[in-house]
């Protein structure tokens, strides 16, 4: 079936699970088809507990180099085409068994599968998308805008980022053709490119709140929903802060499932993850910018003391020592935390994300002592989202 698939271009994406090879680090293989400028290929992203990596293999290699691992190093297969779902389990002891499941229904976040691709990878989202025309991206041409090349690039990128995050966070979303229905809140939407991105690969299942603190964007964003018959997406006026919200008409009903924040500056980062912890959401995702609040605190270790004289490298120490203590408090606080770049320095400086998924009970002595010996270290006292949490990074 995957051969036919491949042969016929229907395949939307081949998902491997339950993986039981050598490498103990390897959760998952993600398949989809690309189009690159040598011809079809398909994309294996590799998931592992910290990490992806991303390989292209032209259709027979990898046909040559999935074969043995259907049934062989994972488990579990689930494969999605534009006509059928199938899913393939086998056992330990050699048994296997073949299901065919609902035809699915077409998605818009499914790459096409012919045309141009941007230097090397399909857009999850479609360069014809209107809404990228409504807030000005692309051109009556079909190109991005003077200036938008970047943001165009941004925004795929984060498509393909969330997507496979939202596919970890959510399990059931990868073995199921359709979105698992999901809440989500993006703080900070700002004039909502990667908010329409979200509803986009998401789909209707999902509903998206975007919360921003300027009403002229709000309205803009709105509209564009409306115009472009996004049912499930609404912007709304005010700022999220924990536990409450400053303007009671972004007051969000329900608590969200994922929460979003990007680029929120400074203590804006603390401020959204705290809301999110309260909430108990299962995915945070946030790249934080202007990180300012600990430089009056960094306290320079004595081997660190003659480099830190420089305003530069105590301004990049300031941001590493900032998300490094951020990501230890998810982890204390029950999540698995990824740090990665979002996306490359040649495009945007502010390029470091934070994904959290919910995975184990908070708490943890051994996270709590070690957390409080990395602050000490750079005689950090206090910070915002420990505070936020009633957590004393005090020894």
């Amino acid at each position: 079936m995957l051969r036919a698939a491949v042969r016929e271009s229907t395949l939307v994406k081949l998902t491997l699970g339950k993986h039981r090879g050598p490498d103990a680090t390897l959760q998952n293989l993600f398949v989809r088809p690309v189009a690159l400028k040598t011809g079809p290929h398909l994309a294996f992203v590799w998931r592992h507990g910290t990490r992806d990596i991303t390989k292209n293999h032209a259709p027979a290699e990898a046909l040559s180099l999935l074969e043995p691992l259907i049934g062989g190093d994972f488990l579990d297969a689930h494969l999605f085409t534009t006509t059928r779902h199938a899913q393939f389990e086998s056992k330990a002891d050699g048994s296997s068994r073949l299901k065919l499941l609902a035809a699915p229904v077409a998605s818009a976040a499914t790459p096409a599968q012919s045309g141009s691709h941007d230097r090397a990878k399909t857009h999850l989202i479609p360069v014809s998308a209107p809404w990228l025309g409504a807030l000005g991206v692309i051109n009556e041409r079909g190109h991005p805008r003077e200036g938008m090349a970047d943001k165009f690039r941004q925004i795929q990128k984060f498509a393909e980022l969330l997507t496979h995050l939202v596919e970890e966070a959510f399990p059931a979303r990868a073995t199921q053709p359709s979105p698992v229905p999901q809440r989500v809140v993006d703080a900070g939407s700002g004039k909502g490119y990667l908010t329409f991105a979200l509803a986009q690969i998401l789909g209707a299942g999902a509903h998206i709140q975007g919360i921003e603190l300027r009403p002229e964007l709000v309205a803009l964003c709105n509209r564009v929903a409306r115009e472009n018959g996004f049912s499930n997406l609404t912007f709304t006026a005010g700022q999220i802060v924990p536990g409450e919200i400053e303007n009671q008409k972004s007051k969000i009903e329900n608590p969200p499932d994922v929460l979003i924040a990007l680029h929120a500056c400074d203590t804006a980062t603390d401020d959204a993850l705290a809301r999110g912890l309260a909430a108990g959401a299962q995915l945070l995702v946030v790249a934080p910018c202007c990180q300012k609040e600990l430089r009056s605190q960094l306290t320079a270790p004595p081997v660190l003391a003659d480099a830190l004289r420089h305003g530069i490298f105590q301004e990049r120490h300031t941001e590493f020592v900032t998300d490094a203590l951020r990501a230890q408090l998810l982890e204390w606080a029950g999540y698995r935390t990824k740090v990665f770049e979002f996306i490359s320095t040649e495009h945007t400086a502010k390029n470091l994300m934070i994904a959290a998924i919910k995975s184990h009970a908070p708490g943890d002595a051994g996270r709590a002592s070690r957390l409080r010996d990395f602050a000490a270290f750079y005689g950090i006292r206090t910070q915002r989202l420990a505070t936020h949490l009633n957590f004393s990074l005090r020894p």
